[in-house]
């Protein structure tokens, strides 16, 4: 199968969503658009509201840049804070299910394995993922905020990816 000309990668959350869609071509990849979804981040807020919002946001990008394959960094958090594993799961679940409905495939990544890739540092700095990827794209800001630079790293990482096994 030949790689993914164009792939959306997802830094998924509840309040910020980081969306990065990279288009494939030589010398070196191309940044279509990059940006956040961001949800109300007070507890008035709805749960169901919440998820709508991710979900909404994510279709919105898909219907703009109808991508071949999207690229989600996966769950992690620490056995002392459950509550954001359980919050970030109800995220990927909206994004999950927007890829779903538009028969796009997706991937999931863990972080370590991303900045391996992308930094060659498996615990690489928010700072130097955003350098690499400032680098690797040829921009001339840093993106910001940090959520943006992951999406970027996890979209390059599957593009690298799907290189590396053919």
């Amino acid at each position: 199968m030949p790689p993914s000309r164009r792939i959306l990668g997802i830094d998924p959350g509840l309040a910020i969503t980081g969306y990065g869609v990279l288009e494939f071509s030589q010398p070196r990849p191309i940044l279509c658009e990059a940006g956040i979804i961001r949800t109300a981040d007070d507890d008035a807020t709805d749960m169901a509201e919440k998820v709508l919002s991710v979900y909404n946001g994510v279709v919105e990008v898909i219907a703009q840049f109808k991508p071949e394959a999207m690229a989600v960094e996966q769950l992690y958090a620490h056995y002392k804070h459950p509550r954001t594993a359980i919050l970030m799961g109800h995220a990927r679940g909206a994004i999950f299910l927007a890829a779903a409905q538009q028969k796009i495939p997706v991937v999931s990544y863990a972080a370590t394995h991303v900045k391996k890739i992308v930094t060659g540092n498996g615990r690489a700095s928010k700072d130097q993922v955003q350098r690499t990827i400032q680098r690797e794209l040829g921009l001339a800001n840093l993106p910001d905020p940090p959520d943006v630079a992951d999406a970027l790293a996890v979209a390059l990482c599957h593009y690298y990816q799907q290189n590396l096994a053919k």
